[in-house]
């Protein structure tokens, strides 16, 4: 029975997908409370599909994948905030055009070009083939993504909710702002090898908004996004081996089924405290009434 359980961890591509799923889970949690909190999901989306069209131009010349998909979604970031404060189109529908039209390009560059590049690969990760550079890279910012917002995520915070105010108390809110969106490029770019283009959203939003639905304190909030994201990686990952299916999506349908149950959880929860306040009102109220005469 034991051995039959542990079996999926005798495979070498198992144990790198599980080590691969652990390196990104840390950062992509972190960020994805900040995410949550200044209502960038769409931002975080836009920036995922707008990187296809930089890994294309990076294989075209030469240079590494990533470095490519980095540039690409920095571009994206800077283009959408730039179109928004110098006109009246809505910051939702610029990022929408943006994205959308990025990810086209890049669809168009790669139909065009005669590569050894696999597209779905791309879209939608490759985390059981994934190289030991690729591994490196995604380590390697994990860390120090994940070392950043431990170190500013105060002052982040502040920046979330309050950008005036922080403005005021001497914080540099511009370097804050593009700081986050050079961080929200890197983590999409860590992530790429392991749930590509396509599921990045999920693994940058699903534990924001599930620690969001159980706490209100932002440390407490961080500690659960983690180890959310930590027990649906390594749940979909195991799963996924026995029921023959992709991992990255699997981690996506429990990150998904996660949110659903503290989504219950917390509506059961309210429903309930309504009622009990409802309960109290008519005994307040006969109390408050005058003895009749």
């Amino acid at each position: 029975m034991i051995e039959t359980l542990l079996l999926p961890l005798q495979f070498g591509f198992m144990q790198k997908a599980f080590l691969i799923a652990a390196l990104i889970a840390v950062p992509a949690a972190l960020l994805s409370c900040f995410v949550v909190l200044k209502g960038w999901s769409l931002m975080g989306d836009a920036v995922s599909h707008a990187v296809l069209p930089g890994i294309v131009l990076a294989y075209l010349v030469g240079l590494p994948l990533l470095v490519g998909a980095f540039v690409a979604g920095m571009i994206c970031a800077v283009a959408s905030g730039f179109i928004t404060e110098n006109s009246r189109v809505k910051q939702d529908t610029v990022m929408g055009v943006v994205f959308s039209g990025m990810f086209g390009l890049g669809i168009v560059m790669y139909a065009g070009l005669n590569t050894s590049l696999d597209l779905d690969h791309i879209l939608f990760g490759n985390m059981l083939g994934i190289s030991p550079q690729e591994m490196w890279t995604s380590g390697i910012i994990a860390a120090v993504v994940t070392g950043l917002l431990v170190i500013f995520w105060r002052d982040l915070l502040l920046h979330a909710f309050d950008p005036a105010q922080a403005r005021a108390l001497g914080l540099p809110t511009k370097l804050l702002h593009y700081g986050l969106l050079a961080a929200l490029s890197l983590v999409i770019v860590a992530t790429l090898s392991a749930v590509g283009i396509i599921l990045a959203i999920g693994v940058l939003i699903a534990p924001g908004a599930i620690a969001f639905l159980v706490t209100r304190r932002f440390g407490t909030m961080m500690v659960v996004a983690v180890v959310t994201t930590l027990v649906a990686s390594f749940a979909g990952i195991y799963a996924s081996f026995w029921i023959d299916s992709a991992p990255a999506p699997t981690i996506i349908v429990m990150l998904t089924i996660a949110f659903l149950i503290a989504f219950g959880i917390k509506s059961a929860g309210g429903a309930r405290r309504a009622d009990e306040a409802s309960e109290s009102r008519p005994s307040q109220t006969a109390q408050a009434l005058p003895p009749a005469e």
